[in-house]
């Protein structure tokens, strides 16, 4: 009874805060939006998703997949719905719609989904949304395949060949043919050494060494396996794989967004995927944070930055989101949302952007709270001595002018320095465009930027 009056207080809050506050995270809030996989298709995002039916649900109710797009990671729209019935399931009852992914190739997408915990099926349509039809009329992959269960997949491609991955506790690849509703080998077990996860945080319990939904995504020369924020990285896609650590830690939550959470904690449930978006590596991955109900689940995105030696750093897990920044609070220059000419550097405290040419632009989109600022602090240091000049610009590469200025590094030292630059007739809400120019051929690294008045 406790619990049940505890639960109607939390879906009151919830539903108040989802009509009243606008953050971007949750990204579609209060819709039961989850297992996410974003693909960048011509240059919108598209997420391939499953769908919790109520937040009064008192188990896992999945009646359909869903896709929505968006052409900022901020706004997004409902694009298109897949029913059990339109596959070859073909039960307007079923509840356990589970875990997508999709692949492109030849002009066809197709759109791989899980039959609850046992096969995977698959549609192919003419666009990113569908329509879909069903090629096969039964399971791509079916349920006495392999000694896992075959569901939760991933796709991967690489060079024109595409692979499927699947299953819980032990994971399984094959590549598929060219026709993309089949498989061009028996599926091979992938080895992964040392591994861990929600039910094995101390590496003993050997009959649930991972978890469910596996996903893999090259970085540089390296592939990770992942099942939710852990994984795992190789120097070959099939493996061997070695265990490495885990994207949230503790120290990732915002104020908020620490609890409730999974009954093994945090660490539980975060089903998602990783993707690339104009040079910014971004996590997207199950929440429950601001709904209180693990069978009613959310869609995050954090940004992704890689350390020197190829692991991945903690995530920070917050309302704000990406593509999406706070012009009262400090912004980290890592934090972009599109970069051409700059490459990510690990720094003694944290990452910064760092100049590779002689023109080279970072982009901002969202920049809110500028009502009245008049100037921006840009934090920055070089290794050598050099002059610099820097350009904002509004809303695009050749938008208007609000701010210039040309400034000279000093000294050879890696200590921080900051130049301050004027701005002009600022809106509350800015899409904003840094300009830089080496002078002198030497490199330039931000750190971090501000807005004041």
């Amino acid at each position: 009874m406790i619990y049940s009056n505890v639960f109607k207080v939390l879906t009151i809050i919830f539903v108040f805060l989802s009509a009243t506050v606008k953050a971007q995270n949750p990204i579609v809030p209060n819709k039961g939006l989850n297992d996410p996989h974003i693909h960048i298709f011509n240059d919108t995002a598209y997420v391939y998703a499953s769908h919790d039916k109520s937040i009064n649900n008192k188990k896992f109710i999945m009646e359909d997949w869903w896709i929505w797009s968006s052409p900022d990671l901020v706004n997004w729209t409902k694009r298109s719905v897949l029913k059990p019935e339109d596959t070859y399931i073909g039960d307007k009852n079923f509840t356990r719609s589970w875990a997508t992914d999709v692949a492109f190739r030849n002009g066809k997408y197709y759109w791989y989904f899980s039959e609850g915990n046992q096969q995977t099926g698959v549609v192919v349509g003419d666009t990113p949304v569908g329509p879909w039809k069903d090629p096969l009329g039964k399971p791509l992959l079916t349920s006495e395949l392999t000694p896992t269960d075959e569901y939760d997949m991933a796709i991967f491609e690489e060079n024109g060949e595409h692979y499927i991955i699947f299953g819980v506790w032990d994971y399984y690849i094959a590549k598929l043919n060219y026709d993309m509703i089949s498989l061009a080998e028996k599926p091979r077990k992938i080895i992964i050494n040392n591994p861990r996860g929600p039910y094995n945080q101390d590496g003993k319990n050997s009959e649930k060494p991972t978890d469910d939904k596996p996903f893999v995504h090259k970085y540089k020369d390296k592939y990770y396996l992942s099942w939710g924020c852990f994984y795992a990285m190789a120097d070959d896609l099939y493996g061997p794989y070695d265990y490495k650590d885990s994207v949230i830690k503790q120290e990732s939550f915002a104020e908020g967004y620490d609890a409730p959470t999974w009954p093994n904690g945090f660490l539980q449930g975060r089903h998602g995927s990783f993707f690339e978006w104009n040079n910014q590596w971004y996590y997207t991955y199950c929440d429950i944070s601001q709904t209180g109900n693990r069978y009613f689940r959310d869609t995050f995105i954090s940004y992704v930055h890689y350390k020197e030696n190829g692991e991945m750093a903690t995530i920070r897990v917050d309302g704000v989101g990406v593509a999406n920044y706070n012009g009262n609070k400090k912004i980290e220059a890592e934090d972009y949302f599109k970069a051409e000419g700059f490459s990510k550097i690990e720094t003694e405290n944290g990452f910064g952007m760092q100049t590779q040419a002689n023109k080279s632009y970072v982009y901002y989109t969202n920049v809110k709270n500028l009502a009245n600022k008049t100037k921006l602090t840009i934090k920055v240091t070089g290794k050598k001595s050099g002059k610099f000049s820097i350009k904002v610009v509004r809303d695009h590469i050749n938008g208007e002018i609000i701010g210039k200025q040309t400034f000279e590094l000093t000294r050879n030292s890696e200590k921080k320095e900051e130049f301050n630059i004027n701005l002009k007739s600022l809106k509350n809400k800015e899409n904003l465009y840094f300009l830089i120019n080496q002078l002198n051929n030497n490199q330039l690294l931000i750190d971090s930027f501000s807005f004041s008045k």
